[in-house]
C-alpha cells in the first residue's frame, strides 16, 4: 500500500509530472475545506486580514504540491492559519478596538467640498485617485455632487452622494 502511495505522489523534491498533478488535487481538495472553514468572507471581502490568509495559504500549500516540505506539517500549519483566522473575525465583531487594530478603520477624505489632505497623506491617495473612485462609484466627475469621500477598511474609495433636494 505504501509502495503505490509513493508512486502516485512521490517522495521528496524529484517528482515526475504525473505525481505533481495528483499533490496538486489532493491540495485543491484540502485548500477547498481549508476555506470552507475559514468562512466566505476570508477570499470575498479582501480586508488586509484575508490578504494575509491568501497570501500564507498559498505560499504554505504550493510547498506541499512540489515537495518542498512534508505533507502533514503543512496542512497543520494551513488549518492553524484558518482557525487564527475565524477566531480573529468572531472577536472582532465582539471587540470593535481588536476590530481596529485587524483591519484599521475607514479614514474621510472629502467633505465639504474640500480635499482632507493629511488624511489622504495617511491614506497614501492623491485627488486623481480620488476622482477615479467618483467617477467609478457615483458616476460623476463633478465634486459638487459628491457629500463624502471615504478610504475603507478594505483600501476601496467609496463615495456618499449629496441628498438631491
Amino acid at each position: 500500500m505504501e509502495d503505490i502511495f509513493i508512486e502516485i505522489f512521490g517522495t521528496g523534491k524529484e517528482l515526475s509530472p504525473l505525481q505533481m498533478s495528483c499533490r496538486a488535487i489532493v491540495i485543491f481538495i484540502i485548500a477547498l475545506v481549508l476555506i470552507r472553514i475559514s468562512g466566505r468572507r476570508s477570499f470575498g471581502i479582501k480586508t488586509p486580514l484575508d490578504n494575509i490568509i491568501s497570501i500564507l495559504l498559498g505560499a504554505i500549500l504550493s510547498r506541499a504540491v512540489v515537495g518542498a516540505s512534508p505533507f502533514i506539517p503543512i496542512v497543520t500549519a494551513c488549518l492553524v492559519l484558518v482557525i487564527i483566522h475565524r477566531f480573529l473575525g468572531w472577536i472582532k465583531i465582539k471587540n470593535t478596538s481588536v476590530g481596529k487594530f485587524v483591519e484599521g478603520s475607514k479614514i474621510l477624505l472629502f467633505e465639504n467640498g474640500r480635499f482632507i489632505e493629511k488624511n489622504m497623506k495617511r491614506a497614501l491617495v492623491c485627488q486623481e485617485d480620488i476622482m477615479q473612485a467618483v467617477r467609478k462609484s457615483a458616476l460623476t466627475d463633478h465634486l459638487e455632487r459628491i457629500d463624502k469621500v471615504y478610504m475603507e477598511r478594505n483600501g476601496e474609495i467609496s463615495t456618499i452622494k449629496k441628498q438631491s433636494s
